[in-house]
């Protein structure tokens, strides 16, 4: 029973250790490390086995219990990230966004015009956008490939703020658009970053050592260039909200997950909607058997979340659509 111990403690620590090379994402960039962002991806499992040994140790009534009780405090924010269960706002809003994934319409346009109809949003955006989709009182003027922008108020002006990037391809898009919303102007960013370029058969092992071997090393060559595409791709977002001289709201799928270098740049000094107010599982890319959080809303302080919900009933994409309320001065 010592040597299993020994083994568990041993494993405990290069949980922790792990842990805390995700939570270092917030200050050490892909092109410097990019490891600690491909732990990210990791961190559902990494916490689940951190808690697992640690509610062992409990039972086991071992002091090393409150040790590991207390580091895995440092956790729970980044945890929250992924599930929540925020308490209810007593805001009342007067601001609703649908952020949504449509994978090009190959679920069915006609559904997805259905269901974001429904909605009767003031906001929609748009990402791996079908020009066929088309929405009621609702604007949408075709403006950059990948992504499109709906709204109820008047656009002010509009920018492509990637135009120009360097080693990206076109699923790298954002767009910038001032609206002006009761008589205040809002600067509002549709985020795609690039794209993966990864399908199931390339993550899907078959138990062959050598076969998945190579499939594993060249997921690997795909995702760590990636990541550093996204630090560009982030840098030029960051950029840009730090000299709006309006407040903002940064949505869309940004094929990152919560605790990745992408998501606490992009996030700095703004509120995650799900953070605040989302309750239960923040998954919005649903083609794998595992919890991907990729697809946000990021706003200002003065852009107060009243509600956020991932609709996982909706299947018309290999996303979820992502549906916010706010409360806007």
């Amino acid at each position: 029973m010592k040597i299993v111990r020994l083994l568990l403690l041993i494993l405990h620590l290069g949980l922790l250790f792990l842990l805390t090379g995700v939570l270092l994402n917030a200050y050490i960039p892909p092109k410097i490390f990019p490891w600690f962002n491909l732990l990210s991806l990791g961190f559902p499992i990494l916490v689940v086995g951190y808690v697992v040994i640690t509610f062992f140790w409990i039972f086991s009534w071992k002091k090393r219990a409150f040790i590991f009780m207390f580091m895995g405090l440092f956790f729970l924010n980044p945890v929250k990230r992924w599930v929540n269960y925020s308490s209810e706002s007593k805001e009342t809003a007067n601001l609703k966004i649908v952020s949504f994934n449509v994978k090009g319409g190959k679920f069915g346009t006609e559904n997805i015009e259905k269901f974001i109809n429904e909605q009767n949003a003031d906001i929609v955006l748009i990402q791996e956008e079908n020009p066929e989709i088309k929405l009621n009182n609702l604007s949408g003027e075709y403006s950059l490939p990948v992504i499109r922008f709906y709204s109820k108020y008047k656009i002010i002006n509009r920018k492509n703020i990637f135009e120009g990037l360097q080693d990206s391809d076109i699923t790298s898009q954002c767009e910038q658009i001032d609206l002006e919303i009761k008589g205040k102007i809002y600067r509002i960013f549709n985020v795609h970053l690039q794209s993966f370029g990864v399908v199931k058969s390339m993550v899907k092992l078959n138990g062959n050592g050598d076969e998945d071997e190579k499939k594993v090393k060249d997921l690997v060559k795909r995702l760590i260039p990636t990541f550093k595409s996204h630090q560009e791709q982030v840098k030029i977002i960051r950029e840009s909200i730090d000299n709006s001289p309006y407040p903002v709201i940064v949505a869309g799928d940004f094929n990152a997950v919560p605790n990745s270098y992408e998501y606490y740049k992009t996030s700095e000094g703004l509120k995650d909607a799900f953070y605040e107010v989302g309750r239960g599982s923040g998954t919005s890319f649903h083609d794998y058997k595992y919890p991907l959080r990729i697809d946000y809303i990021f706003t200002s302080e003065s852009v107060k979340p009243v509600s956020y919900t991932v609709d996982h009933s909706v299947n018309l994409s290999d996303h979820f659509p992502v549906i916010a309320t706010f409360k806007i001065d």
